[in-house]
């Protein structure tokens, strides 16, 4: 359970950190901040986290432990 929780942390960390940099990438694609169509950006976020989220299924290199590093090395 404890590597669950570590693994949720971080990978939602990820997923959030991924959301709003898509979210800013979306922007400039208006001329002004009222033509945003917000809609689009808080769908296509969501998108980018879901996707985030299952490339963490994988792994995340930030949790890996001491002796998984030390196998990639050999």
């Amino acid at each position: 359970m404890k590597k669950y929780k570590a693994w949720a942390k971080a990978a939602g960390i990820r997923a959030v950190k991924t959301m709003a940099q898509t979210a800013v990438a979306m922007l400039p694609a208006a001329a002004t901040i009222t033509a945003v169509d917000w809609k689009t950006v808080a769908g296509t976020a969501a998108l980018a986290g879901v996707a985030s989220l299952l490339t963490s299924v994988k792994g995340l290199p930030e949790l890996k432990t001491e002796n998984e590093t030390e196998k990639e090395g050999e």
